[in-house]
């Protein structure tokens, strides 16, 4: 997860908007936080201004999420909660302030950071007080709900009650059909209620986005991509047609193992679609849980990257214990442990910052390694999950983990260092472009640098030992990505088409759940084993409705990786399959990102693509290029049979002008490794399946950080709305993050 200030101020805007509902009263002087624009001030000096207000606030918000995060207790929650109030009501003030700006002269940098400030929240709320007070409830409500959600088999019996964590491990694990079933619908059954309040949300969203000029929500979304917004659908939908052929050989592949496993009249509904709840995720975007049913070539090419690290720990405790002494007590030994924690955790992250070093970026600052939370405090409660943080806009980063010595954090420090390069990069630009060039490339920085992390450069760091090189190890370690990647692509573009027709009208209330079950058929081939009708809300099951929080950005993330590594291979003057190049330790290649970085959102983000690239245009073609290898091994094991899937009413899209979709009846025919939570919160036993190398989004602090606000908001007040622990928000959290 990233920290960065337009992800995070679309963050603070949900949690503040829940933690006003947790109040009875009003703050005093919550209004104080709110500047006023000095009289015949003019377009650009009110830029220049608001990013000075900007930068001298934003520790003090950033200072109490992180408190908030690494020191949880109530003092923390409560100055979490007061320095959000004050940030949102300053962000509301400049956004306000903006408006009479509209039309009048200014410079190509104030027109463009005036657009981003309006941006800055994807929960545009009224002016009426009124609303806005209903908005924050229902808010509040939603988000509880999902948090507290519980699938009980006895009403009576509170042992029979699990969460959304447990569920997941049933159908991550269990290859009984009728339990993956049972929690599948289990999960689903316990969203009904936010239906009534989902469809006011959508309308008091909506008035917010058409007070501040746009048609809709859906639209104010589609107008931060440098482009206008009537254009974002088709240009996805350009994308996905590059990509469909591959997925639908993954598709077709899949449906083939799970046919035998469980029965062709199981596995598939009608026409080619298989089961929603056999792909081993509750939404279906990710299928690397399967990897014992779907596994290539059994044990080839394995690189066991946990073991060498557990290796490394070992060889760091035998020390410490040496350090303490043979007569050393239990504390002392306790001690030890703790050291060689922390020194394994850092020498990971060493390892990892290397890889950027090598481009020829700079070192972190000392201040990283003195303030990051590199493991788990054992004297106070942490939220563990992988986040990347700029404290204040110029060098002060940190990453937050609870690292363990395995394979999925190894990569993740990969990933989070993306995110603290991106900051450094673009530090010395006005606060108001210090983020990504659009909210797809910054969660696309650090995968790029995974995608390099290929078997040769583990090698070369003595991770591993000389890799098996055959074409077995190379169809089973293109298969985990594919399971991880390809899978995600169709549920990373639905999941928006909904909304969007949604916030333009084109979905009615009506038609909720027939809609998005008709756009899971379209987009993924896949299908409920028995009928949902609208007495339920299964898009309320997906964290990211509730919560509001945009998610075409996942699908421009998994373009856009590829795209980045092309082009740095090609920097780098590399010949050969792509999937084998790695530019560690080339500085061309290196000089070349850091410049892409260095422009944070100062311009278009075509034109920072293009420096990169060559190219200004999204490509899907560097993907199918990378899997190209498995690819071509799955048509071969699909030979002769019947690809691509019927959806009797699947939906397709027709743009209008303003770029909604209209939805008319069409026979279609065709994730950051698993997402999961908190380690803190992560069953010690270990899955039967092993998982695929992560490529994972972190986006799930924003619940873990609304359930400690909020609570904390709400211990301070007798009025209690919050109806969830932190606890709960945990195990909530496991299947957040895209």
């Amino acid at each position: 997860m990233k920290h960065r200030h337009l992800l995070l101020a679309s963050a603070i805007a949900a949690a503040t908007l829940a933690l006003a509902a947790c109040k009875k009263d009003p703050t005093p002087g919550a209004e104080t936080a709110s500047s006023s624009a000095p009289v015949g001030e003019t377009a650009d000096q009110f830029v220049a201004r608001i990013n000075a207000e900007f930068k001298a606030a934003y520790p003090e918000m950033t200072s109490a999420q992180w408190l908030s995060s690494t020191y949880i207790n109530s003092d923390s929650e409560r100055i979490a909660a007061k320095a959000n109030e004050r940030s949102l009501t300053q962000l509301n003030s400049w956004i306000e302030q903006a408006g009479k700006f509209d039309g009048k002269p200014m410079s190509e940098d104030s027109k463009r950071a005036i657009h981003l400030l309006k941006l800055m929240s994807s929960m545009p709320a009224p002016r009426d007080p009124a609303k806005l007070a209903e908005l924050t409830q229902i808010a509040t409500r939603m988000e509880g709900s999902y948090g507290a959600g519980k699938y009980c088999t006895d009403a009576n019996d509170p042992n029979s009650c699990r969460q959304l964590g447990e569920l997941e491990q049933v159908l991550a694990r269990s290859r009984d059909y009728d339990q993956q079933l049972d929690a599948w619908q289990g999960w689903h059954s316990t969203t009904k209620s936010m239906r009534g309040d989902y469809q006011k949300f959508v309308g008091l969203v909506n008035e917010g986005a058409k007070g501040m000029g746009f048609t809709d929500a859906g639209q104010m979304w589609r107008s931060g991509y440098d482009m206008p917004p009537e254009q974002i659908g088709p240009e996805t939908d350009r994308l996905w047609e590059q990509v469909k052929p591959m997925y639908e050989q993954l598709h077709c592949y899949a449906r083939g193992k799970l046919d035998k496993t469980y029965g062709k009249d199981k596995a598939e509904v009608g026409n080619g679609l298989i089961a929603a709840h056999l792909m081993g995720n509750m939404w279906q975007q990710d299928w690397s849980n399967l990897w014992d049913q779907l596994e290539p070539y059994p044990g080839a090419g394995s690189l066991d990257i946990t073991a060498a690290l557990e290796k490394q720990y070992q060889t760091n405790l035998s020390a410490a214990l040496a350090k303490a002494g043979k007569d050393a007590n239990v504390a002392a030994q306790y001690k030890a442990q703790r050291e060689a924690e922390l020194r394994t955790a850092k020498q990971m992250t060493e390892r990892a910052q290397d890889f950027y070093v090598s481009l020829g970026m700079p070192s972190l600052p000392q201040s990283y390694w003195d303030k990051t939370q590199f493991i788990k405090p054992d004297d106070r409660d942490v939220v563990c999950h992988a986040s990347a943080w700029d404290m204040n806009m110029e060098g002060d980063v940190r990453t937050k983990m609870c690292i363990k010595p395995n394979e999925e954090d190894f990569t993740t420090i990969y990933h989070e260092l993306g995110h603290i390069y991106y900051d450094l990069a673009y530090n010395p630009l006005p606060p108001l472009f210090q983020g990504g060039a659009n909210d797809g490339f910054h969660e696309a920085i650090g995968d790029t640098i995974v995608l390099a992390m290929t078997p040769q450069y583990l090698q070369s760091i003595g991770l591993v030992d000389k890799p098996q090189e055959s074409r077995e190890a190379t169809i089973n370690a293109q298969m985990r990505m594919a399971l991880s990647g390809v899978s995600f692509l169709p549920f990373g573009l639905m999941i928006d088409r909904w909304r969007w027709g949604v916030f333009d009208g084109s979905i009615t209330p009506d038609n909720y759940n027939k809609a998005w079950w008709d756009l899971k058929a379209k987009y993924q081939g896949v299908a409920p084993a028995s009928a949902r009708g609208e007495e339920f809300f299964d898009p309320g099951a997906k964290y990211h409705v509730p919560g509001n929080t945009p998610y075409t950005r996942y699908f421009l993330a998994r373009i856009l990786q590829f795209q980045f590594y092309k082009g740095l291979c090609d920097a780098a003057g590399y010949k050969g399959p792509l999937h084998q190049c790695s530019f560690y330790g080339n500085k061309e290649a290196g000089q070349k990102f850091w410049a892409m970085l260095s422009k944070g959102a100062s311009q278009p983000w075509q034109a920072t693509l293009k420096e990169l690239t060559g190219s200004d245009k999204l490509d899907a073609g560097p993907m199918i290029e990378y899997f190209s290898p498995v690819n071509a091994w799955l048509k071969q094991q699909n030979e002769g049979q019947m690809c691509g899937w019927q959806a009797n009413a699947a939906p397709a899209a027709k743009w209008k002008k303003d770029g909604s979709a209209r939805i008319r009846p069409f026979p279609f025919r065709g994730g950051s490794g698993p997402s999961r939570g908190p380690s803190s919160c992560r069953p010690t036993s270990a899955p039967t399946a092993p998982p695929a190398r992560p490529q994972r989004y972190h986006d799930d602090d924003q619940l873990l950080f609304f359930a400690a606000s909020c609570a904390a908001s709400a211990a301070l007040n007798s009025s209690k709305v919050c109806p969830f622990s932190l606890a709960s928000a945990c195990a909530a959290s496991r299947s957040t993050s895209e």
